[in-house]
């Protein structure tokens, strides 16, 4: 290759570079909240021209990675984008493994059970089996939480040395808001407090109308490597309930810890004389 041939794919490669960050910009916009965007809303959200969005669509739909809604004519995410993910998900031990754990779970509560892993500093959706309620909440595939009081959000932030849970939270990775000292320390607290009961709860703290439960599931090594959730309206579940919720999430995530031949760390109770201590009574 000459030097004017090495200048000319030098040039090219950052610019081949941005086009494929700006297409996975536009499938990122797409959430279980926001399903269907128009070729506007896409553009102001990752900042590019118009045209620019309609191009990179237009190919995505060609490859079935998105699809056009017949009555709306806005886009929703495609089936194809399950052949991309397919081999990943086949691949992916916890989800195999947990999969009756979190039908029985259902089966168990009436409500929707699901399994979470940790994904750039967020927690991710893997396998969901959803209530057989009417009224329910779920969690699609792929669904992600970085709200500090998110349940499973607690249970990953619970295993992380408490400098990353901090600088999480500082650089607004995690978000809590009005964070200041005192509530950092409360918060702090919480996450030991959870970890020793081996489960963390969000009781209409992140949704005025949602519950959710989760516990950790740890692999032979004993690392957390996925949390089993349980998302339920607020107005089935009362604090009685609730705990009830806790302990049967737990006892799944354990079930789900066994088969990967892990062996789950200790969960005292929550009047144990451990967390007493963390309290300073």
């Amino acid at each position: 290759m000459t030097s004017v041939e090495q200048s000319d794919a030098a040039a090219r490669e950052p610019k081949s570079a941005s086009v494929i960050i700006n297409a996975i910009a536009v499938l990122r916009t797409f959430t279980a909240d926001e399903p269907l965007l128009g070729v506007t809303e896409i553009a102001s959200r990752v900042g590019l021209h118009k045209s620019t969005v309609s191009r990179i669509l237009a190919t995505f739909e060609q490859e079935h990675l998105v699809e056009r809604d017949a009555e709306t004519r806005r886009f929703r995410l495609g089936l194809g984008l399950i052949a991309v993910a397919g081999p990943l998900l086949a691949d992916l031990e916890e989800r195999q493994v947990a999969h009756p754990v979190l039908r029985a779970l259902a089966e168990q509560t009436g409500e929707t059970s699901a399994l979470m892993v940790w994904s750039d500093d967020q927690s991710m959706c893997v396998e969901q089996i959803p209530s057989h309620h009417q009224i329910k909440h779920s969690t699609p595939l792929g669904t992600r939480y970085k709200d500090a009081m998110s349940a499973s959000v607690q249970v990953f932030l619970s295993a992380a040395p408490t400098e990353d849970v901090v600088s999480l939270l500082r650089n607004g990775s995690i978000t809590y808001p009005e964070l200041d000292d005192t509530a950092l320390d409360a918060y702090l607290l919480r996450l030991e407090e959870n970890r020793l009961r081996g489960w963390a709860s969000n009781y209409g703290e992140t949704s005025t109308d949602e519950v959710g439960v989760a516990a950790p599931v740890h692999d032979h090594r004993g690392h957390l490597v996925a949390a089993v959730l349980i998302p339920a309206p607020r107005f089935r579940v009362d604090p009685d309930r609730l705990q009830d919720l806790g302990a049967a999430c737990s006892a799944a995530a354990q079930q789900v810890t066994a088969r990967l031949g892990g062996k789950a760390p200790g969960a005292p109770h929550i009047d144990d004389p451990e967390i007493d201590r963390v309290r300073g009574r």
